[in-house]
């Protein structure tokens, strides 16, 4: 039993070059975005694949609906993998969370497996139903290869898994916008093979 797993991060907002927490506020792509979504699409063009999924917001299906539309697939929506909610600081930049939560937000960089934000989700309830989403794929698709677009944190907490790191070490990773990462499941090993590669974008801003 296996199942390669080409995760993407979703292509870039304008709240993505802000800086600005989105969570679930349902963003759209920037005009850079929609060109990084087109480029991943081409540079996957090529790879087989049986499936493609994205969380149900809207810059994730979109970018999504980039990669699937050359192998006439549909996207499958995917709640699980839909970002974590970052309640009160959605809509802020990092700047002004930090000022208006300044301790929190330390505890957030230092130690984030044991801070969340205000009136949002822990790292450990996001990783809960990300792996239950991880094992539904699993289950479905054996020995097939699919395809996922997901967030900043939800890409980072199936890439900790496929390495064996806590939660503890979700910022010891960077998830650019439109980066692509190929992971393969096994029932006795997880291996990465590749880890937000870019040069698909070619001259396109790969956003934070």
């Amino acid at each position: 039993m296996g199942l390669r797993l080409l995760l993407l991060r979703h292509a870039e907002t304008a709240w993505n070059r802000e800086r600005r927490y989105q969570g679930w506020t349902d963003t759209a792509l920037s005009d850079a975005g929609r060109g990084q979504a087109e480029a991943a699409g081409r540079a996957l063009a090529g790879t087989p694949l049986q499936a493609v999924y994205a969380s149900p917001l809207c810059r994730a299906q979109d970018t999504a609906a980039a990669v699937a539309a050359p192998h006439g697939l549909a996207v499958r929506a995917a709640e699980a993998f839909k970002e974590m909610g970052f309640g009160r600081w959605e809509g802020l930049t990092v700047d002004e969370a930090r000022a208006q939560d300044p301790a929190l937000y330390r505890a957030w960089l230092e130690t984030p497996h044991l801070a969340s934000p205000p009136g949002g989700e822990s790292l450990e309830e996001v990783k809960r139903r990300v792996l239950a989403g991880l094992d539904a794929l699993r289950n479905e698709h054996d020995e097939e290869t699919v395809c996922l677009v997901a967030h900043g944190i939800t890409a980072r907490i199936l890439i900790l898994e496929a390495l064996g790191l806590p939660l503890a070490r979700i910022w010891s990773l960077h998830v650019s916008s439109a980066g692509i990462s190929e992971l393969e499941f096994r029932p006795d090993w997880t291996a990465l093979h590749r880890m937000n590669t870019l040069v698909h974008l070619d001259g396109a801003l790969a956003g934070r």
